[in-house]
Formats: C-alpha cells, sequence, structure tokens
C-alpha cells in the first residue's frame, strides 16, 4: 500500500505541468473564440451599416441564388458577403444568428433594415416594397 500511495504522489506531481499545459490551451481557445465571435459581430454590423443592400450567402446555395437574383431584377448590385468563401464564415453566420434570430442563408438587409430570407425577400419583391425601400421603379411599374 505504500509503494502505491508513494508512486500515486509522485504521478500527480508529475503530471501538473502536464495539467497546466492543458488548462492554458483551453484558456487560450476559449479566449480567441470569443475574441473572433467579437470581431465577427463587428463586422456585420459595419457591413450593414456600410452598404445599402448587404446579402450574406453561400455561394452553392439556390436560396442565396434566388435572393440574388431579386435585386439583379431591380437593376441594384447589392454587397454580397459569401460565408463559404470566408475562413470566418462559420463565425459571421453566428454573429448574424444572434442578431437576427435565424441561422439560414441567405439573410438580406436594406438601408440597415433586417428584410429576412429567400422567401421574405422575393415576397418583398412581389409586393413592390423592395423597391419602394430602395427608391427605385419595380418592374411592374415600367409596364
Amino acid at each position: 500500500m505504500a509503494k502505491s500511495a508513494v508512486f500515486s504522489s509522485s504521478t500527480s506531481f508529475s503530471s501538473i505541468p502536464i495539467l497546466l499545459i492543458i488548462v492554458s490551451v483551453t484558456v487560450l481557445f476559449y479566449a480567441s473564440t470569443i475574441a473572433e465571435a467579437g470581431d465577427s459581430s463587428a463586422f456585420v454590423k459595419k457591413t450593414i451599416s456600410s452598404h445599402s443592400i448587404v446579402i450574406f450567402s453561400k455561394s452553392y446555395c439556390p436560396y442565396c441564388r434566388k435572393a440574388k437574383a431579386v435585386f439583379k431584377e431591380l437593376n441594384q448590385k447589392p454587397h454580397v458577403v459569401e460565408l463559404d468563401e470566408r475562413d470566418d464564415g462559420w463565425s459571421i453566420q453566428d454573429a448574424i444568428s444572434e442578431i437576427v434570430g435565424r441561422r439560414t442563408v441567405p439573410q438580406v438587409f436594406i438601408n440597415g433594415k433586417h428584410i429576412g430570407g429567400s422567401d421574405d425577400t422575393i415576397e418583398a419583391y412581389e409586393k413592390g416594397d423592395l423597391a419602394k425601400l430602395l427608391g427605385v421603379n419595380s418592374k411592374n411599374d415600367d409596364l
């Protein structure tokens, strides 16, 4: 018994440096994650406030393509952030989710106002609301 107690005592002292390394790495990881989330939130807010039309999108998403096509119909060029083409895309998507309560893409903003996703954007276009928000004639007005 005494032998195992001595062995146990010496093992615990030798594992303290390893334990400290593990704790330090864990703390650094979480600190960098929190900092990245803060940076992403600031990026999202700055992007929304700096452009009249913003679409947070993924390049392969068919719903994102539909939302982008609406603005093409209105002869408007949105600022598009393709989340799948950015290293911080997941973090940005998390920040958007915190702001709008949705994690899906696309998420569309006009003049700082959240319009919604693809269906919301298409509905607003069909009702003429997008054209009004942008101060342009809708396609139907040209007829």
